[in-house]
């Protein structure tokens, strides 16, 4: 669903429509890329620019539900820069595929579901949802967790700043603490 930011500024149906023909185009089949449950866009934005910003933060999302690093490529820009950085982790693009190594082998089942999407200026904002089931091992050494099957559902907020239709900068809050609970 598409609503716009500025009720008096919409889309026309023309470009909304070849917006929504554009998207499903470029979805091969097979393809998997998440769609957001509900979507607010800036009305000034220009069609084209809106399907290549959604499709950066679309490839990112599908990432995290495959761990496919071809995806993260794809998404991420080459100077790419993780401005909330957890410790422990690479900076850049090592660090998405370090981090996404590091849930799956925990939670392989690991889902991204896109709540909500903000596309606004040069930023895209969502609303997710992740889930799984804790079956792998977290951690590493004597700290480290074991599974035994048990669900995991946590919500996570991410704000991508959009350039030359990749993600170049990423700024990310996960609820850690349901996530470890």
């Amino acid at each position: 669903m598409i609503r716009p930011l500025h009720r008096s500024r919409t889309l026309p149906l023309w470009a909304a429509l070849l917006l929504a023909a554009v998207q499903t185009a470029r979805a091969a089949p097979g393809d998997e890329l998440p769609q957001p449950r509900a979507r607010l866009v800036d009305a000034s934005l220009q069609a084209p620019q809106l399907e290549r910003m959604t499709l950066a933060a679309r490839r990112y999302y599908a990432f995290w539900n495959t761990g496919d690093p071809a995806l993260a490529r794809a998404a991420l820009a080459p100077d790419f820069i993780d401005r909330t950085l957890p410790a422990g982790r690479p900076q850049g693009l090592e660090g998405a595929l370090f981090a996404s190594r590091q849930i799956r082998a925990a939670v392989p089942d690991l889902r991204a579901e896109v709540e909500e999407m903000l596309v606004v200026g040069d930023r895209v904002i969502a609303r997710l949802r992740f889930s799984g089931h804790f079956t792998g091992v977290f951690g590493d050494g004597p700290q480290a967790g074991r599974g035994r099957g048990e669900a995991i559902d946590f919500i996570a907020t991410d704000i991508y700043r959009i350039s030359e239709d990749r993600i170049a900068e990423n700024w990310h809050l996960e609820d850690r603490l349901t996530l470890l609970q």
